[in-house]
């Protein structure tokens, strides 16, 4: 699993990335083990682009230093910021959970790669046939209700990456933009319409709202994800349980996101996702 990730990494890195690493650490050093060293960090968060003679670093080298750097700060961190109303938090002392679920590669790599897919945006249309005819129905991946909405046009085989994506979207939105008017004012008829679609029961009125329904659309999402995978005779795979653990731990990994994001992300946040803020 670990010749597999160091692969992966590889194969993301641009050219200048890999000139960046090579000259912070060295020759020779695992990607995954170079990424959490702190003069990587340095070289892309600190030193400015003309000091170190280098093309500006890509995104995903970019989001993969500040998971990994993360990481490596949880290790003797003892608590978390956590946000409980606007412009305002509490220290959360439950480190450990967020410490062990960093600590599979696999996870840090997935939070990677999602970081990374929101930099270019997907949207456009989809035509679907009803009883008066022929209807455009227009989606985004920012729009929890639109993309949700392409569950009701899509064949069952493509569910699974339609959920995929709707659980992506919500540890996004959760976890980078939790102040996202989006994420806070989700309620009323786009709630039911969520709830209704994840096969959730109960009415809107009967459970959260704005990102407390985000975090729990979001695990629900990822589990119908792998769920839905399974039921067409796919076998397990190592990204499918990454998957299924991330359903199953969303307001951890959320958390970890939050803290991404306060300690590297929050002043670069419009420039990657400019079309998030």
């Amino acid at each position: 699993m670990l010749d597999d990730l160091e692969l992966l990494y590889r194969q993301h890195l641009t050219e200048a990335d890999r000139r960046l690493l090579a000259q912070a650490v060295g020759g020779g050093v695992p990607v995954a083990v170079a990424l959490g060293d702190p003069r990587v960090e340095r070289s892309v968060f600190i030193d400015p682009p003309e000091e170190r003679g280098l093309a500006q670093t890509s995104p995903f080298l970019t989001f993969a230093v500040a998971v990994h750097r993360t990481a490596a700060w949880l290790e003797t961190a003892s608590y978390v910021e956590e946000r409980w109303a606007p412009h305002r938090t509490i220290p959360l002392f439950d480190v450990t959970t967020l410490r062990e679920l960093l600590a599979d590669g696999a996870v840090r790599f997935f939070l990677v790669e999602l970081l990374a897919s929101y930099t270019h945006v997907a949207s456009g249309s989809v035509w679907e046939r009803t009883r008066r005819g022929w209807r455009r129905r227009r989606f985004s991946e920012l729009d929890p209700v639109r993309l949700a909405g392409l569950l009701e046009v899509v064949n069952a085989a493509e569910r699974a990456g339609v959920y995929r994506r709707l659980g992506d979207l919500a540890l996004f939105l959760t976890g980078v933009f939790p102040e996202r008017p989006a994420a806070e004012e989700l309620g009323g008829a786009s709630a039911g319409r969520l709830r209704r679609l994840a096969g959730l029961p109960g009415s809107a009125a009967d459970g959260p709202a704005g990102g407390e329904l985000l975090e729990l659309l979001g695990s629900r999402w990822y589990r119908l994800a792998a769920a839905s995978v399974r039921s067409h005779g796919s076998p397990s795979t190592p990204a499918l349980s990454v998957i299924e653990r991330v359903g199953e731990r969303f307001s951890e990994t959320r958390r970890v996101l939050n803290t991404v994001t306060d300690r590297y992300l929050y002043p670069v946040r419009d420039r990657w996702f400019g079309s998030g803020s």
